[in-house]
């Protein structure tokens, strides 16, 4: 199977778009943290080696890409928080961020590539969606490297503030021993509680 490679962006070339930018977002089905999504734009001329689904890369290769990818292109990062995620809904706040991460790009773009089937409603500029977006465009793959390599930082940082959830390992998801941990140690401010093993913690019947 063949990775990503840049024929939606030529195919954008050739239809007067300049400027392309990438947008992918990371941390859905988390039970914790925000939902972060990166927008980049890449250097036709210079585009890093190797770039995949961030999911089909090591950590190593992830930090090793992302690093490259600052280096070299244009990209912005943004978030939506816990509190946006409970009161918005997954999705909506998914998209708030990935909004977000395109107006933060210093440069701006004239066409947005999203990862998903839907978009964002909040978009002001031309955008086109595409399923599975990060394992078929090389600007979407960059973008989930960056938000991966970002919120994996994030949860990193938590969970020295808040040990005993394995949040450095699992960046939140509900592995067996975080569902364990929130029985035992209790919900955090950081643990989303419209999703239901939170939502059944805190409204258990006793």
């Amino acid at each position: 199977m063949s990775g990503p490679d840049f024929s939606h962006e030529h195919t954008a070339h050739s239809q007067g778009y300049r400027r392309i930018a990438g947008v992918d977002e990371v941390g859905r089905g988390p039970l914790a943290g925000p939902v972060t999504a990166a927008a980049v734009i890449l250097d036709p001329g210079n585009i890093p080696e190797g770039l995949n689904d961030s999911k089909k890369l090591s950590a190593a290769r992830r930090a090793a890409l992302c690093g490259v990818i600052l280096a070299t292109a244009h990209v912005s990062v943004a978030h939506a928080s816990v509190d946006e995620i409970d009161r918005l809904n997954i999705l909506r706040a998914s998209h708030l961020a990935m909004e977000r991460a395109i107006a933060g790009l210093g440069l701006a773009p004239d066409l947005a590539l999203i990862d998903g089937n839907l978009i964002p409603r909040g978009l002001t500029l031309p955008a086109r969606a595409i399923v599975r977006g990060d394992a078929i465009s090389l600007s979407i793959a960059a973008a989930s490297i960056v938000a991966k390599i970002r919120r994996d930082q994030i949860m990193w940082d938590l969970a020295q503030q808040f040990p005993g959830y394995g949040w450095e390992r699992n960046a939140g998801y509900p592995s067996k021993s975080h569902k364990q941990a929130l029985l035992n140690l209790g919900v955090t401010p950081h643990h989303r509680r419209s999703f239901k093993p939170v939502h059944n913690i805190l409204y258990q019947e006793e």
